[in-house]
């Protein structure tokens, strides 16, 4: 027979709760929206209008950005973990293993799969390698396969 589970403890509700009936702006109708816990980095679902939001799991207090915000992820290249922040950030540090990413726009990066592992690698353009996260293996990138053949010591065969 299953266990019930205990439901997680529930907030308390301020002296004066805001009215959350009005649609969002981003056209949602659920009138919710979510953002990554400060403290264990879950995924908060937290409703229009709110400033803060208290989790759940850890009870850390995260700040909401203010309305109109553009929020973007990366992956943390030190330990994995998915972290948020404002769009048009130039870095990003870690709240968990502190290592400081580089944040770039999507036009200022490329892909290219690693050369041990195969797993997609993203790096910066004009960037000459890039050293694979989960096997450590260093693939270059950037380098035409003539300009490669010639370095390696092939000869064209074109008359």
């Amino acid at each position: 027979m299953p266990v019930p589970l205990a439901p997680y403890p529930t907030p308390p509700a301020p002296a004066l709760a805001p009215s959350y009936n009005t649609p969002p702006a981003n056209g949602s109708t659920s009138g919710q929206s979510q953002l990554v816990c400060s403290g264990c980095r879950n995924l908060l679902m937290y409703p229009v209008g709110a400033t803060s939001v208290c989790c759940a799991v850890c009870n850390a207090v995260t700040a909401v950005p203010p309305p109109g915000t553009e929020m973007a992820q990366l992956v943390c290249g030190g330990c994995h973990t998915l972290l948020m922040y404002i769009r048009g950030a130039t870095s990003v540090q870690c709240s968990c293993c502190h290592t400081v990413n580089l944040a770039l726009e999507a036009n200022q990066v490329a892909h290219v799969n690693c050369g041990n592992c195969m797993m997609l690698l993203m790096y910066q353009y004009g960037a000459r390698s890039v050293k694979c996260a989960v096997c450590n293996f260093v693939t270059s990138v950037g380098v035409s396969s003539l300009s490669l053949s010639k370095k390696i010591g092939f000869k064209s065969v074109a008359n």
